[in-house]
């Protein structure tokens, strides 16, 4: 019998990869995005060439342009498909965006993922549920760790932390961004019901969750915008933090791999932190390094002596929750690997006029 995935924000980085993956373990795939993404960032967010490279490689696809804020039709969806896995990962993803609309942030994050979830109670309660939330949802907090300093990066100083954020960080009294906000309550309520109605949901609390696949722009996809921007010459613009703040960067397949493990073998209520953990982590300074090897190209930027609101100085994945209940799980493209792939992306979908770019290391 043929299962059937339902994956919102299909045309999104990790929806896109999610639906290609579970398309080759046999799954029929419904899609449910309707491009908000370009009215959210412009012309440069949009994903219509996602949606035809899913159509192009996965037979039977559906999409559905729905706008998860609308219930009944959400409701109605997920009560028509019964779909035996849910995987949302559609949002309104901007930390900087979200202050400028926040009842737009709210209603996608927040209501849309209620939405969902109880579309999922009331159709299909045993069928797993995956949200990609954010480790905003630690707010500044992280900020409060005694950090060294050293001539490239940040870096944790307490032992405690030498492996990363765990899960059992706390998420209460910081600041997180109006996005952050909205991100912990679509959370909490995604813990809440696996926890209270005993349904198998899990919150992915992501990194940089990246690779060759991302629309990046100037307000969200650090690695993809960066190298964009180095690609055609742009200056990119590092706000604060001497450009030594460090992240953690994931593959968009290495998520995606994660997913189908999570859903082979449920949790109800569960959290992880996902992303490339202290191994696949980097300033942005040795991003800008690690960019130029690629490339050839000087990276072009300009210094804004204030950070955003509420952004980590430094922020790595504890993965070993993660590895210790999905053993067969493991992060398989190193940064390296990963900075490859988007460079060469970009070379292709970029107009030949500004990609004339070697691809070395």
């Amino acid at each position: 019998m043929v299962k059937n995935a339902l994956i919102t924000g299909s045309c999104g980085l990790i929806g896109s990869e999610v639906c290609l993956h579970l398309a080759r373990e046999g799954y029929s795939i419904a899609g449910v995005d309707n491009n908000q993404r370009a009215v959210f960032f412009g012309p440069e967010g949009d994903t219509s060439w996602s949606l035809s490279r899913l159509r192009s490689n996965i037979p039977g696809y559906r999409h559905f342009a729905i706008d998860i804020r609308d219930r009944a039709s959400v409701l109605q969806l997920i009560a028509d498909s019964k779909p035996n896995v849910i995987v949302h990962t559609a949002a309104q993803p901007s930390h900087d965006r979200a202050a400028a609309i926040p009842f737009d942030d709210f209603d996608t994050n927040a209501v849309g993922t209620l939405n969902l979830l109880e579309g999922a109670r009331r159709a299909c309660p045993e069928t797993p549920f995956v949200h990609m939330s954010t480790n905003k949802v630690y707010g500044d907090l992280p900020n409060s760790i005694h950090l060294h300093e050293l001539e490239t990066r940040w870096d944790y100083a307490d032992p405690e932390f030498h492996n990363g954020i765990p899960e059992s960080f706390s998420i209460d009294q910081s600041k997180h961004s109006i996005f952050g906000a909205s991100k912990v309550a679509a959370d909490v309520m995604v813990q809440e019901y696996g926890r209270y109605f005993s349904m198998p949901t899990c919150c992915l609390r992501g990194g940089c969750l990246t690779g060759p696949n991302h629309s990046g722009v100037e307000l969200h996809g650090f690695l993809s915008y960066l190298v964009r921007c180095n690609i055609e010459g742009r200056e990119y613009k590092v706000f604060g933090y001497k450009g030594k703040q460090v992240r953690d960067n994931i593959h968009s397949e290495d998520v995606a791999n994660f997913i189908r493990a999570f859903c082979d073998a449920p949790c109800c209520g569960e959290v992880y932190n996902i992303g490339g953990g202290k191994e696949n982590s980097c300033s942005i300074l040795e991003a800008f390094a690690l960019v130029e090897e690629f490339t050839g190209k000087p990276q072009k930027y300009a210094y804004i002596d204030q950070n955003r609101i509420g952004d980590h100085i430094c922020y790595y994945s504890d993965l070993r929750k993660m590895k210790s209940h999905y053993p067969g799980w493991t992060i398989t493209r190193s940064l390296r690997d990963v900075i490859r792939e988007i460079v060469e992306s970009w070379r292709l979908r970029l107009p030949p006029s500004e990609a004339h770019i070697g691809v070395g290391g």
